[in-house]
């Protein structure tokens, strides 16, 4: 056998996305199944059975890479060394754009239409972006979700990423809009990545945040009608806002029982930078309602998609305990 006998490629146990075997390997992975250097750059020569497709990390084929491939190639790239058999670490997780098509978001494009895989990793990695590659850093990396055997990154962070690279209103705004109406997650874990990643400083994510917030409050109010219908809950006043008699504005409410005087507010604040003033604002309301003897029952819209069976319980049973309460002080209901 001399240097210009072909050498016959070795099977390597690797794990695959699909019932086929896994085409791609990094150096470290090559290497531990016996391959020298020299037998892996005599694989990648001109006209071979391989091809280095990033740094350290090698198609087992000469065609092109799939969807697949290049997922799975990102992330050993952005493997820390001796990350396990898988070729990766648990940090290293798909994010943006990649991220939205494998969580099956139809306003993103598909994946063989992703031009740049972005991988979210600590701030302490040590990578550069490379290639179709995007290297995204972050301080505190969220516990990734599995889909089809890839770490991707929750839908609110993934949209985070994604958004950082659009500059197309109408494509962010199709994308937040699908998060909060497809039920991936509630506008406020949203606009909280957004803060974090201080984009809610550009005009057309600020827009689309407004848009955001408009259908998250209405699908909250919708969940809300359906909570006092299907748990039979008496009919309560909707909207409103409370007065005192010749004196201030007590607050808008999204429901209201007068003869119990019970409240339900929806807590639909997006959390900005000013969320300490707001948060105040609506503490002081609720604690001036109770002194009036008006029990507030606060709902998240998270809560209502959740648990809505428990939400009926809890009005119930404010409803119920209206009778061993003092007479509430009178107020004046008026729509809001």
């Amino acid at each position: 056998m001399n240097h210009n006998t072909p050498i016959t490629p070795r099977p390597l146990p690797l794990p695959s996305l699909t019932d086929e075997r896994q085409r791609v390997a990094s150096t470290a992975q090559l290497r531990d199944q016996g391959l020298s250097g020299s037998d892996i750059a005599a694989h990648c020569r001109p006209g071979g059975e391989w091809q280095q497709i990033l740094p350290g990390v090698f198609l087992l084929s000469p065609g092109q890479p799939t969807s697949e491939d290049r997922l799975r190639a990102a992330l050993l790239h952005t493997a820390r060394p001796g990350a396990g058999p898988a070729g990766r670490g648990p940090e290293a997780m798909i994010t943006g754009l990649a991220a939205l098509a494998l969580h099956r978001f139809s306003s993103a494009p598909p994946l063989t239409a992703v031009d740049r895989i972005d991988v979210l990793v600590p701030r302490t990695r040590r990578l550069r972006s490379t290639g179709w590659v995007r290297v995204v850093r972050s301080p505190e990396s969220p516990e990734p979700l599995d889909i089809a055997g890839v770490p991707v990154a929750p839908v609110a962070r993934a949209l985070a990423d994604a958004v950082s690279a659009l500059t197309d209103a109408g494509v962010v705004r199709r994308l937040l809009t699908e998060a909060v109406r497809a039920g991936h997650c509630e506008p406020g874990s949203v606009v909280r990545e957004l803060n974090r990643a201080r984009l809610l400083s550009r005009p057309h994510v600020v827009a689309a945040v407004d848009s955001l917030l408009a259908e998250g409050r209405s699908i909250a109010e919708e969940r809300l009608y359906e909570m006092v219908r299907e748990f039979g809950l008496p009919d309560p006043l909707w909207n409103v806002d409370l007065r005192l008699p010749g004196g201030p504005h007590l607050g808008g409410l999204d429901a209201y029982w007068p003869d119990q005087a019970v409240a339900v507010e929806l807590d639909t604040r997006a959390p900005r930078q000013d969320d300490d003033a707001l948060w105040s604002e609506y503490t002081r309301k609720r604690e001036h309602l109770e002194r009036l003897g008006i029990t507030v029952v606060h709902i998240t819209p998270r809560k209502l998609r959740e648990a809505m069976d428990q939400q009926a319980t809890v009005v119930r049973t404010a409803l119920m305990a209206a009778t061993d309460r003092q007479p509430a002080a009178y107020v004046v209901v008026l729509p809001r």
